[in-house]
């Protein structure tokens, strides 16, 4: 299930949002349902943040021991136009 944060649509407005949602918070919700429209302890409007997503990011290319460690199935094309398996 996606992660999804949400805020207060009034977080500076003393007294019109609760703690949790002044601040913002993460709820874990399945893809088919609608948005949240309201705070789940004061009931107060709150609205959908869009957030970052978390990418992996690599720096440099897997060596074949690296590839082999991680249970990949490593080949080297040979001249005839045959893979090797490694």
């Amino acid at each position: 299930m996606p992660l999804y944060e949400y805020i207060s649509e009034q977080p500076g407005v003393e007294g019109k949002s609760c703690r949790m949602c002044s601040k913002g918070f993460e709820l874990r919700r399945p893809v088919d349902r609608a948005p949240l429209e309201n705070c789940p302890l004061c009931r107060k409007p709150v609205k959908k943040v869009i957030s970052r997503i978390n990418t992996p990011s690599i720096t440099k290319p897997m060596s074949k021991i690296d590839a082999k460690k991680a249970g990949f199935t490593v080949l080297e094309k040979r001249i005839d136009g045959n893979y090797e398996k490694l």
